[in-house]
Order: structure tokens, then C-alpha cells, then sequence
């Protein structure tokens, strides 16, 4: 796959359904703007892949959609959303660990916690569409073949939604905190889909095998959709994926303004303020905001 895109399938016999992506760049991008140490980059960009393969949920021009985690953990969860025309942004709650950074791949019962709870929101400016929360406990499995991100979306879909879908995600970061690639697979089964051709895609996941494939440096669309068994499926669309950021000068400003005026009187004549979203810091004048308000 190129670097960043999101692809959406469909394979006629069956009816199944598939998304893939790669938002490798987009995750280095942002863990670079927030400083992150590996682990933190490293759930970073699995939930990068995981909120871009929701991106395909989204109907409106403007929707978002936003894909949050809490959890008891150290890293204690995160929040990354889509955007409809496929820009992406987010965070982790910690962005050093220095208990696991530096020790390979990290495991998710000791970084995440043994339980914690996913929510999706999809919304427009002003509204929110709609929303669901799960509830679900880090994978026990020795080989960790099964992500808590993965774990998360499949129950989401299934308990917040009643769709039967399989995803699986893979991201791997260097010592330096930079993102080596963040992808994803999602396989839908809809109500007409043929269920026993689903049930096989489903071994497939459970087995590792897609996650690895994700994991090649090297993977193609097409080579991912014959590990899934089907070889056959017809891609429909293509999205470039992106790392974008809505703050900006004026935007900081403005948050400045709704502090009262009293406050903003005994503040230096300039601030600087960092976007917890992207790790941009902007540096704004109290003075002129004083003189808008």
C-alpha cells in the first residue's frame, strides 16, 4: 500500500466488504509534534489505523469521527479522530514512559491495564450522530497476536452496532519515537454476505496471519486482499490519508478571550499555548486578544 491511503473493497461473489489503510506518515508527523517516546507512538499509531478505518464510516463533508480509549494503564488511553476527507489527528494521555520505553514491544496488559472502555463518536460541527461505548479486557493471549485496538473496534462494531466485522491493526516504532508504519484491516460480513466465506476470513485474523501481513514492509492492497482470501474483490475507493491539525493562531486567541478580563490584565504580554491535539505550540499576544475582546 502507499503511504497514506485508505482503500475500500468489496468482492461481489461473497458481499464481504473490506477496509484497508496505511497512515504511516501521518503518525510519525504527529508523534513528532508531541515529542512521544516509543511506547506512547507506538499505541499512537494503532489508534491512528484504527480511527482511519472508521473514517469510512463517515456520510457528511464535515463529519469527524473520534476514537477514544480510557484505560487504568500508564499510558492512560487516548483520543484520535478522521476526519471525512481523510486528515487525522490525536494523542496519548502520557507521551513518555520510561518504565517500558526502550524494552521492545510494549504489552498491553501492563501498559493499558487489564480492562478499559472505547467510545466512537461521529459527529458534525454542533451535532453528534451518533455514539457507542464498549467495555472490554486487554488480550490474555501469550503470542499478543489479538491487539487491545483490534479487540476494541470488533466489539464496538458487534455490541454498539450488530455488524459482524474482523479488524486487526499492526504499528511498530523505532527508539527514536518515530512511527516504522501504522496500518489496518477491517472485514465486514453484511446481512446478505455469505457467512461461511466470513467465518474463513475470521480464522484468518484470529491466526495472526493479517496482522503480520500489515506488519511487512513491503505489503501491496492487492496481496492483502488474497491473505484474506479474496482475491477477488473489486476496489471502490481510494482516500489519501493525512495528518492535519484545526488549531491556529487565531484560534488560541480566541480561547484566550473568554478568560475574564481581570485575569488576562496580570498575564505577560505573550503566551505560548500548545494544541493537546497536535503538539504545535502557538505563541499569542494577551494584549491584542485584550484589545479584540
Amino acid at each position: 500500500m502507499a503511504t497514506d491511503e485508505r482503500i475500500q473493497a468489496l468482492d461481489p461473489a461473497t458481499k464481504l466488504s473490506v477496509v484497508l489503510c496505511d497512515c504511516t506518515a501521518a503518525a510519525g508527523a504527529l508523534a513528532r509534534g508531541h515529542l512521544s517516546g516509543p511506547t506512547a507512538s507506538y499505541y499512537l499509531a494503532q489508534a491512528l489505523a484504527g480511527v482511519a478505518m472508521l473514517g469510512a464510516e463517515t456520510s457528511q463533508d464535515e463529519e469527524t469521527v473520534t476514537f477514544r480509549l480510557d484505560c487504568p494503564g500508564p499510558l492512560g488511553g487516548f483520543l484520535v479522530e478522521a476526519t471525512a476527507v481523510g486528515t487525522l489527528r490525536g494523542y496519548t494521555k502520557q507521551k513518555i514512559l520510561n518504565d517500558f520505553d526502550g524494552l521492545g514491544a510494549p504489552k498491553d496488559a501492563k501498559v493499558l491495564g487489564e480492562t478499559g472502555t472505547f467510545e466512537i463518536i461521529r459527529s458534525i460541527p454542533g451535532a453528534i450522530l451518533a455514539s457507542g461505548a464498549v467495555a472490554v479486557g486487554a488480550p490474555r493471549r501469550g503470542d499478543r497476536l489479538e491487539t487491545f485496538v483490534a479487540q476494541g473496534l470488533d466489539a464496538f462494531f458487534a455490541q454498539s452496532l450488530q455488524r459482524r466485522v474482523r479488524t486487526a491493526v499492526a504499528a511498530a516504532a523505532g527508539d527514536d519515537g518515530v512511527p516504522v508504519y501504522a496500518r489496518g484491516a477491517l472485514v465486514e460480513c453484511p446481512p446478505d454476505g455469505d457467512a461461511a466465506a466470513f467465518e474463513a476470513v475470521a480464522e484468518t485474523f484470529a491466526s495472526g496471519a493479517v496482522q503480520k501481513a500489515l506488519a511487512s514492509g513491503t505489503i501491496s492492497a492487492r496481496t492483502l486482499l488474497k491473505k484474506l482470501g479474496l482475491p477477488h474483490a473489486e476496489v471502490r475507493s481510494t482516500t489519501p490519508l493525512s495528518f492535519a491539525c484545526r488549531c491556529s493562531a487565531e484560534r488560541a486567541e480566541a480561547m484566550l478571550a473568554a478568560i475574564p478580563e481581570a485575569e488576562r490584565a496580570a498575564l505577560p504580554p505573550q503566551l505560548d499555548v500548545t494544541c493537546h491535539m497536535c503538539g504545535r505550540t502557538w505563541t499569542v499576544s494577551t494584549r491584542r486578544t485584550e484589545k479584540g475582546a
